[in-house]
């Protein structure tokens, strides 16, 4: 069996403690971001429930942009707040998944704050 990276261990130890912090309701659901080197995605789930009421990737822009890049967060972004909206979901809590508020992840929250989400 191999070890874990220490990267990847050390990111995983602050998502547990981020996730002890925060945790979405009926009222505000949790926007959850994950990060791979090619491409970004976003979910929104009532914690609840246990149910993703929407999703979206940078898969579906594939041939557009890269979701490797900052423009690629940001169509994502504009992607979940139009798919939260015809959910019937205005404000949410924003779960960065360990990952560093920066880049990537910072484009794809601005783009759902500028799409008509509240955090």
């Amino acid at each position: 069996m191999s070890k874990m990276n220490p990267r990847r261990q050390a990111r995983l130890t602050r998502k547990v403690r981020i996730r002890g912090k925060l945790q979405g309701s009926n009222e505000r659901v949790r926007l959850t971001v994950f990060r791979s080197a090619r491409h970004i995605y976003a979910q929104i789930v009532d914690d609840s429930e246990g149910k993703t009421l929407a999703s979206a990737s940078s898969l579906s822009f594939s041939g557009k942009t890269s979701g490797g890049n900052r423009e690629g967060a940001t169509e994502v972004g504009k992607s979940i707040a139009e798919a939260a909206k015809k959910a019937g979901v205005e404000s949410v809590v924003f779960d960065r998944n360990g990952y560093r508020y920066h880049g990537r992840v910072k484009a794809l929250a601005d783009a759902a704050r500028e799409g008509g989400l509240k955090f």
